[in-house]
C-alpha cells in the first residue's frame, strides 16, 4: 500500500513537472501579451486571440471595414496608400499608356466630355484627380477660345508625382500661369463651401476608398447652380462586345503595361478596378443621393466609358 502511494505521488509529480514544462514553452514562444485584467475591453488593441493546438495566434480584428483593391479585399485604411503607390509608378508613362490602351480613343472621350461641360470663361473650375493635366488643359483651351481672359483652373490630386508631370507639361506648353496645382484628397477637400462653378473628375473616382464621400465633397465645394461632371469607365451593354472587351482588358492591357511601362501589376489593378466600379444606373443613384439634381449619364463607345452629370440646385 505504501509503495503504491509513493509510486502514485511520484507519477503525479512527474505529470506536474511535464505540465509546467509545456506551459513554460507556450509562454516563452507563443503567448501574446494581453491587456491587464483591469481593462474591461477584451479587444482593446484590436486583436482577437484564437487558440489552436495550445498556441495562441493574434489575428486582426474584424472591426475595420474592408474595401476592394482591384479584386483583392483589403482594410479600408490601406487603400489610399496602395493606390498612391500605383500612380507613383505609372505617372511618367500614364498618358502614353492611355493612348496605347485605348488606341487614342480616350482623347475623343475627353474632348466630348469638355464640350459637354461647356465651361464659361468666368467659371471657377476644379479638376479632381487630374494630376497630369489632360482635362484641365482641354478646359482651359475651350474657355480661351471663347475669351482669352479666363479664370485659373485648380487641379487637385492626391499624388505628388502625377502633379509633377502635369506642372511640367503646363510649363512646356507655356501655360503654367493659368493653373493652380494642389495636393489633396478628394474625400476631404481643403476648399471652402460654395467655391466652384464646375467640378470635373475623369478616371479617378473609382480609385477612391469612399465614393460617397467624394460626391458629398463635390457637392459641398460647388456653388448653387454649379455642375458635377464625371468621366469614368463603366459597363458595356452589348454582350458580344462585352466579351471582347473583357478579354482585351484582362489579357492585353497588363501585358502592354509591362512592355511600355515595365509594370504589369499596376495595370492589372487598373483593369480590375474598372470591373469593381458601379454600373451606370447605380452610380447615377449615388450622385443623386449626394444631393445633386437633374442627374443623367451618357454612354460612350457602347458604355466602355460614361459621362455622369448633376447640378447643385
Amino acid at each position: 500500500m505504501l509503495a503504491d502511494r509513493v509510486d502514485s505521488e511520484f507519477d503525479d509529480q512527474q505529470d506536474r513537472a511535464e505540465n509546467i514544462r509545456r506551459i513554460s514553452q507556450i509562454s516563452e514562444y507563443a503567448m501574446p501579451v494581453f491587456p491587464s485584467p483591469l481593462d474591461t475591453d477584451p479587444d482593446i488593441w484590436g486583436l482577437t486571440a484564437v487558440m489552436t493546438d495550445r498556441t495562441f495566434h493574434a489575428t486582426p480584428s474584424n472591426s475595420e471595414k474592408e474595401t476592394h483593391f482591384g479584386y483583392q479585399s483589403i482594410p479600408e485604411s490601406e487603400k489610399e496608400e496602395k493606390v498612391k503607390e500605383v500612380f507613383e509608378r505609372v505617372a511618367d508613362t500614364y498618358d502614353l499608356m492611355n493612348d496605347a490602351m485605348s488606341l487614342g480613343v480616350h482623347r475623343l472621350w475627353k474632348d466630348h466630355f469638355v464640350k459637354s461641360a461647356a465651361p464659361k470663361p468666368t467659371f471657377k473650375c476644379l479638376d479632381v484627380a487630374g494630376g497630369t493635366g489632360d482635362i484641365a488643359f482641354k478646359l482651359h483651351k475651350y474657355m480661351r477660345n471663347v475669351n482669352r481672359d479666363c479664370e485659373k483652373i485648380v487641379v487637385c490630386d492626391i499624388n505628388t508625382e502625377m502633379l509633377r508631370v502635369g506642372e511640367e507639361r503646363a510649363a512646356q506648353m507655356g501655360v503654367g500661369e493659368n493653373f493652380t496645382w494642389v495636393e489633396g484628397n478628394a474625400e476631404v477637400l481643403q476648399f471652402p463651401d460654395n467655391t466652384f462653378d464646375l467640378y470635373t473628375i475623369a478616371y479617378g473616382i473609382r480609385n477612391c476608398t469612399h465614393i460617397d464621400k467624394v460626391l458629398e465633397e463635390a457637392y459641398r465645394v460647388l456653388k448653387p447652380g454649379g455642375r458635377f461632371m464625371c468621366l469614368e469607365f463603366s459597363e458595356v451593354n452589348n454582350p458580344l462586345i462585352s466579351q471582347v472587351y473583357d478579354k482585351y482588358s484582362h489579357d492585353v492591357i497588363p501585358v502592354m503595361g509591362q512592355l511600355i511601362a515595365g509594370d504589369f501589376e499596376s495595370y492589372q489593378y487598373l483593369v480590375e478596378s474598372i470591373r469593381k466600379f458601379p454600373n451606370q444606373e447605380t452610380f447615377a443613384e449615388m450622385v443623386a443621393a449626394a444631393g445633386f439634381e437633374v442627374v443623367e449619364y451618357e454612354n460612350l463607345t457602347f458604355g466602355v466609358t460614361a459621362i455622369h452629370s448633376g447640378y447643385k440646385l
